[in-house]
């Protein structure tokens, strides 16, 4: 049963950074309303970066997964390395211009930002986003 969240055929695997700051949960957030729309489906990162075989093995098998990090730390990003799980599409949502800082009340358009920017990235799978 604890595994049972790994197994999936959707295309897209999002796994997001949950962290201390606002783009760290911009980046969850995205992920959330992402695999709400149907595009994709969000994945545990703990899971991964806590080195629990189902997810790990779930993640590099998967055929796209799109890792969100909030900022340049690359939190997720070392918990995928640290798993083994290579690295595939990658986006830093500091990149997007959104500055980090402790408020938590999240911006509809900055989540819409991060949201379209996944988007982006995907296009460059030649593979169709679920549902999507």
């Amino acid at each position: 049963m604890s595994d049972a969240c790994c197994a999936s055929n959707e295309k897209i695997m999002l796994l997001s950074c949950s962290g201390g700051s606002n783009v760290g949960q911009l980046s969850n957030r995205a992920a959330v309303e992402l695999t709400r729309e149907g595009f994709g489906t969000m994945y545990c990162l703990a899971g991964i970066g806590g080195r629990l075989s189902g997810f790990v093995q779930s993640a590099r098998d998967v055929k796209a997964l799109v890792t969100i990090d909030g900022c340049p730390l690359g939190c997720a990003r070392a918990a995928l390395e640290g798993a083994g799980v290579p690295v595939r599409e990658y986006l830093v949502i500091t990149d997007l211009g959104i500055e980090k800082n402790k408020e938590f009340s999240l911006k509809q358009q900055d989540i819409h930002a991060v949201k379209e920017a996944v988007k982006e990235t995907c296009k460059n799978l030649f593979i169709e986003p679920v549902n999507g």
